[in-house]
């Protein structure tokens, strides 16, 4: 159903997806080329030449692989997850990859967004970091706030967050609940039985126009944040607690909160995540 303030938002939870399972796995694949795109995404989109003396906020540090690329450009990082072993695998990947002169301006926790003593135990931040995070934690309103509430004075809020494509985001909810109650052992089978329905829709229209190799060839082309083609579809389709908005309400909620726009890229009324980022006014 939709609320009045017209976030999308779930019935009680059943199951929660272990994202950090996932997370450990893509943890392994991580090599100098992904740190190298991570670095790239965070100073393109955010039009900055280096995070040096700016403090950085991971909300949801996932594999860490962001917490680390914030942590070469310069910053000083902390990171959270919900997730205790996406927490772990965040260390693992510090204690591989950090840079021992400065690695002790990066410090990693165990934490929830929703948490409104943790959230105001943390001060401020420069740039405030969430990607693809907001709409698992089964309270994307509260959580959104709670973000906006932790970026200093024109600090950077940097989230993204899924598309609500209406009746098809119910059929998505459908898919992940089910992927819920799957055995664990037919899960592998069950993501991949969605991916080939759904991409086989996809070379329709290329396989008309004659132009399915160059198709096929962007689907081994690692996907420009340093991310994982298999592990970014298995967390699409287990994604749980999962919540939708359209890309106007996210502007609208956080421009009355004192927020201004300084770069969309939506998905064109499609499935995946809508990208903002906000500049906090001074």
């Amino acid at each position: 159903m939709t609320t009045s303030n017209q976030f999308s938002q779930v019935s009680p939870i059943p199951s929660r997806f272990q994202f950090g399972d996932n997370w450990e796995r893509y943890s392994k694949k991580i090599n100098k080329k992904s740190i190298a795109d991570a670095e790239k995404s965070l100073l393109f989109n955010l039009n900055i030449p280096s995070l040096k003396n700016m403090k950085f906020l991971d909300v949801g540090s996932g594999s860490g692989l962001f917490s680390l690329a914030a942590h070469y450009l310069g910053a000083e990082v902390h990171s959270f997850d919900y997730d205790v072993d996406s927490v772990s695998v965040t260390k693992s990947l510090k204690e591989k990859y950090s840079r021992e002169s400065n690695s002790k301006n990066w410090t990693i926790e165990h934490g929830s967004i929703l948490d409104n003593k943790y959230i105001s135990s943390l001060g401020h931040f420069d740039i405030v970091y969430s990607w693809g995070v907001l709409h698992h934690t089964g309270n994307m309103l509260t959580a959104l706030d709670n973000c906006a509430s932790l970026v200093a004075k024109d600090g950077f809020l940097f989230i993204s967050i899924y598309n609500d494509q209406g009746s098809w985001s119910r059929r998505w909810l459908r898919i992940k609940k089910i992927y819920q109650i799957t055995p664990k052992f037919l899960r592998v089978l069950y993501v991949f039985l969605i991916m080939i329905s759904r991409e086989s829709m996809s070379l329709v229209a290329p396989l008309i126009r004659g132009k399915i190799l160059p198709h096929l060839k962007g689907y081994l082309k690692q996907p420009d944040r340093g991310m994982n083609f298999w592990i970014d579809y298995v967390d699409w389709v287990g994604g749980y607690p999962f919540e939708v908005a359209k890309p106007e309400i996210i502007f609208h909620h956080l421009y009355n909160k004192g927020f201004q726009l300084q770069k969309l890229k939506t998905c064109a009324g499609g499935h995946g995540c809508n990208e903002f980022i906000f500049k906090k006014n001074s």
